[in-house]
C-alpha cells in the first residue's frame, strides 16, 4: 500500500516537471513579454508624471516618442538581458539602461509554465 503511494506520488511529480520543462517559456517570449511590460510602464509612469510636473501636452508628446521607440527599446532588452534556464524554469536578469531622464532598473523575472512573473525591479 505505501509502496503505490510513493508510485503515484513518482508519477504526479514526474507529470508536473514534464509540462514544466515542456511549458518553460524561451528567450523570444521573454523578449515580446518585457518589452510590452517596459511600453507600458513607461507610459502610465513616467509619461503620466511628465503631465503631472511639467506641462499635460508633454504626457501625449512622450507616449507617442515610446511608441515611435519601440524598436530601440526591443534591441535593448535583447541586449541587455541574461537568460539562466534551470530546464523547468528560467531566470531573466536584465539591466536595463535607457536614455535620460529614464531611470536605469535591474529586473529579475521568473519564466515558468509559459507565463512570467517579475519578481524583482530595483531602481539602479
Amino acid at each position: 500500500m505505501a509502496l503505490k503511494k510513493i508510485s503515484i506520488g513518482g508519477i504526479i511529480v514526474l507529470g508536473i516537471g514534464a509540462i514544466a520543462f515542456l511549458t518553460n517559456p524561451g528567450e523570444q517570449k521573454y523578449q515580446e513579454y518585457a518589452h510590452a511590460s517596459i511600453q507600458t510602464k513607461l507610459k502610465d509612469e513616467v509619461c503620466t508624471q511628465a503631465g503631472k510636473d511639467l506641462n499635460p501636452w508633454l504626457e501625449g508628446q512622450c507616449h507617442i516618442l515610446i511608441t515611435t521607440a519601440s524598436p530601440y527599446l526591443a534591441e535593448i532588452v535583447n541586449q541587455q538581458t541574461q537568460r539562466h534556464n534551470f530546464l523547468l524554469f528560467s531566470i531573466y536578469q536584465a539591466d536595463l539602461s535607457l536614455p535620460s531622464p529614464i531611470p536605469k532598473y535591474r529586473l529579475q523575472t521568473l519564466g515558468i509554465l509559459g507565463n512570467f512573473y517579475i519578481y524583482q525591479a530595483k531602481k539602479l
